[in-house]
């Protein structure tokens, strides 16, 4: 009988080069996220994450390598074609519009078809419900990620893209953003979370890898990870080994 064959990444970056102007920030990333799974991607700052984010979303054009989405090469589509395959990206600013209400935000955001309405949104997210009629501007941190990953599922993606979600929040805060997050793994929604935070990772993700000078240096699961002591001195934290 012959051995059933796994269905390919729903998302799969392969060898990915890129940098701005003379300067090369990735050098052959490969990283990939299967379907109802969350992975992360850990780095110090500098390190090459956001600038991976940017490739996939459509942000910065690879100078080699490729990245395929459902199947499909992402090569030179601009980001509102990418989006409309199906990727939502959480940028590491939130990217809200500040003179526009919290309700204004999410409509912007709103697709026909789309499994989440504005009020499933409000389900969700009972803090913004309450200041639906608040600029996002006058929004707290926590609020304004909030609001950003809310407006980024209105589209009703496939896969859900997260640039530092916890950067620059309270700790109560970290807490309320990860239950969120689990709640959208426990339904099925595949994600690529970029982090610093190795408990906030831990917590979410299925899988890990490590990029460190614009290479994956190292990539497992949540218990390879807790196993890697060594790597994670090197390449995450400021220790010597």
């Amino acid at each position: 009988m012959t051995a059933a064959v796994p269905p390919p990444p729903l998302l799969e970056i392969d060898s990915v080069g890129a940098g701005y102007g003379k300067g090369q920030v990735l050098h052959g990333v490969s990283l990939s996220v299967g379907a109802g799974e969350t992975v992360a991607l850990l780095g110090r700052n500098g390190a090459g994450k956001t600038t991976t984010m940017r490739c996939i979303a459509g942000l910065l054009a690879p100078s080699a390598g490729r990245i395929r989405f459902g199947g499909q090469d992402l090569r030179g589509l601009p980001p509102h074609a990418v989006a409309r395959l199906g990727l939502s990206l959480v940028p590491e600013h939130r990217g809200i519009f500040a003179a526009l209400t919290v309700e204004e935000n999410l409509r912007l955001g709103a697709r026909r078809g789309s499994p989440w309405s504005v009020d499933a949104a409000f389900a969700m997210f009972p803090a913004l419900a309450a200041r639906r009629r608040t600029p996002g501007g006058k929004l707290s941190g926590g609020e304004q990620q909030m609001l950003a990953i809310a407006r980024a599922l209105m589209p009703g993606p496939r896969l859900l893209l997260l640039d530092e979600p916890t950067e620059g929040l309270a700790p109560v805060i970290v807490e309320r953003l990860v239950a969120l997050l689990l709640e959208l793994k426990a339904g099925g929604l595949p994600m690529l979370l970029v982090e610093q935070s190795l408990e906030v990772c831990r917590a979410v993700a299925d899988r890990h890898a490590i990029i460190d000078e614009g290479r994956i240096v190292w990539a497992g699961d949540a218990k390879a990870l807790g196993a890697a002591e060594e790597v994670v001195r090197r390449h995450l934290t400021l220790e010597e080994v």
